[in-house]
């Protein structure tokens, strides 16, 4: 795919419910037998397209990938760390794909432009936290990330382990496109 068609921005509320759509999309296509059906049938549009529109609206950073003929394909959320005792000061808490456009550079469009801004916005480091399950860790580790730590969070009241991904400086390997994005 040409990566000239897609080009990385802020999103505005009116991109809500196509952010909705591959945040749903992508976790029904990523983790059946991962994390409970129950989450994954639990998950509506008209509610991701609210919680969205609502993280937007309060200034969250988001960022969106668009492909010059198909619209939206991607999107990334990030900010300051969350768990602060592990070095990295910044966090991307959402990296997701649609999955009809998995391999097209857009992952890798959306973490240089999250990279970008998140050194536009002072940051040092990052980290990325991911279930362990997911085939996207090796994503991240082909774009430079480090498993940095491990943990274990809860989802609808059932332990899901996760890897942490860090990166001591906000560049990412210069390797091929991978894959997975």
């Amino acid at each position: 795919m040409d990566l000239s068609a897609i080009k990385v921005g802020p999103a505005s509320t009116a991109d809500a419910g196509a952010i909705a759509r591959i945040y749903i999309e992508a976790w029904q296509d990523t983790y059946p037998g991962i994390v409970p059906d129950r989450l994954l049938r639990a998950m509506t549009l008209s509610g991701q397209t609210a919680r969205w529109a609502a993280a937007i609206a309060r200034g969250e950073a988001v960022l969106v990938a668009r492909h010059a003929s198909h619209g939206i394909v991607g999107m990334s959320s990030l900010g300051n760390a969350r768990d602060t005792g592990l070095g990295p000061d910044s966090e991307i808490y959402t990296l997701y794909v649609d999955p009809a456009f998995y391999g097209s550079g857009a992952g890798r469009a959306l973490m240089t432009a999250a990279f970008a801004e998140l050194r536009h916005q002072g940051f040092a480091a990052c980290i990325v936290w991911a279930h362990a399950k997911n085939p996207a860790r090796y994503f991240y580790e082909r774009l430079g990330g480090r498993l940095v730590a491990e943990r274990t969070g809860w989802l609808m009241g059932e332990a899901v382990p996760e890897a942490g991904f860090g990166w001591p400086s906000l560049t990412l390997a210069a390797r091929a496109p991978s894959a997975a994005g």
